[in-house]
């Protein structure tokens, strides 16, 4: 497993935490994902050999936030 966190913006409010944890943690691969709001951050804990970081970001892009 691997933990990683990632610069996201555009994130402001409940919903967008549900969008990006609930996205994202459906992922093939995803242990746990948590977003801190406030900070702009998002933490993802994966496994590299079933889900690739690409493959997040593009998930946490199609929810309509940039990935840093």
């Amino acid at each position: 497993m691997e933990k990683v966190t990632l610069n996201v913006s555009g994130m402001s409010c409940g919903h967008c935490v549900n969008a990006v944890e609930g996205n994202v943690g459906k992922l093939a691969g995803v242990e746990s994902v948590k977003v801190h709001l406030e900070a702009g951050k998002v933490d993802v804990v994966l496994d590299n050999e079933k889900v690739s970081l690409e493959k997040i970001k593009e998930t946490i892009d199609d929810q309509g936030y940039d990935v840093e």
